[in-house]
């Protein structure tokens, strides 16, 4: 069972009176008075309530019923109906939160599912401002969608945060597989904030065409700048996904160039022990007649010639970066 956060009658861009939803269809034709409703977790007999008071469309109220769709916006007549989704993080896990909006003329209602921030603020602002307010329903639809929008910066924020702190991480240590994970979680978050932020480009440009009656061409600014901040949101997700497989790239190389160093110093040191190898194992051939077998100085010679020739392979190895 859902709850009504709020129902209140406006006009001339300030708040008449607090209704009850069955009061509401009664002020929504009264000129000049529009009614705004706020609901949290509505169930299907709330909705079905409402479209019977409002006369919302059929279509309307099954994709009401239904849920989880993709973020749009349809015309019913001289009637909208859009799908928003807000971010938020659970246990550091993204989720998004649905909020149905019905608009027409002399009403708005809003329905959310989900704990996100909660629709009471942008009704405090509209309040405060009665000049914006007295446009009506299509100052309280541009509201509503700015504040959706609102919640998707400080996710960026957050993500361009956690990618600066693994990018730094990247140059200091090697990727383990946890950071792999972690990164690989990020872009799939990435990808959900651009999949539900894509649509809403479409649906404020929507918005700035259409011919309704309860929507002034005074507001066409007002979602032209939405349109405009959709857009931002769009091109930082394009350049922390790049990001993310930037993290990726650079650790690889990295780790290959590390590898690298690594296989040089073993080649350069079994370079080095092979000479010892060599002449030891030349002299461990047993043979009669060898040169310097019989030397006095022989055994000392054959020391220097190893301790000479591989101080000789250390220095040059050192020189050329290998070790």
């Amino acid at each position: 069972m859902g709850r009504v956060v709020a129902a209140a009658v406006y006009s001339q861009g300030h708040k008449v009176t607090d209704i009850s939803l069955d009061e509401g269809v009664q002020w929504s034709r009264k000129p000049g008075h529009f009614v705004w409703v706020g609901l949290h977790d509505p169930g299907p007999a709330e909705l079905t309530n409402l479209q019977r008071q409002y006369d919302l469309h059929e279509l309307a109220l099954e994709d009401a019923l239904q849920r989880h769709t993709r973020p749009k916006l349809e015309t019913f007549g001289d009637a909208l109906f859009l799908v928003l989704y807000s971010p938020i993080r659970v246990d550091g896990e993204l989720d998004f939160v649905e909020t149905q909006l019905f608009a027409g003329s002399g009403y708005v209602i809003s329905a959310r599912y989900g704990e996100s921030a909660p629709y009471s603020q942008v009704r405090q602002r509209c309040e405060a401002r009665p000049l914006l307010l007295e446009h009506g329903e299509d100052f309280v639809l541009y509201a509503l969608l700015s504040f959706v929008l609102e919640n998707y910066r400080p996710m960026l924020d957050e993500y361009h945060r956690e990618l600066e702190e693994i990018e730094g991480d990247v140059f200091q240590r090697s990727l383990t597989q946890a950071d792999i994970e972690r990164i690989q979680d990020l872009r799939r978050d990435l990808l959900r904030l651009r999949r539900n932020t894509g649509p809403l480009a479409e649906i404020c440009q929507e918005l700035q065409r259409l011919d309704f009656p309860f929507i002034e061409k005074i507001m066409h600014p007002y979602f032209r700048d939405l349109a405009i901040h959709v857009d931002r949101l769009l091109e930082d997700l394009t350049v922390l996904r790049e990001m993310a497989d930037h993290a990726i790239e650079v650790g690889l190389l990295l780790e290959s160039s590390r590898q690298s160093i690594t296989q040089r110093k073993f080649a350069a040191w079994a370079a080095i022990l092979a000479f010892p190898t060599a002449v030891a194992g030349i002299y461990g051939m047993n043979f009669r007649h060898m040169p310097e077998l019989t030397w006095e100085f022989g055994y000392l010679g054959v020391l220097g010639l190893i301790g000479t020739g591989c101080v000789t392979l250390y220095l040059s190895f050192k020189h050329s970066g290998w070790l």
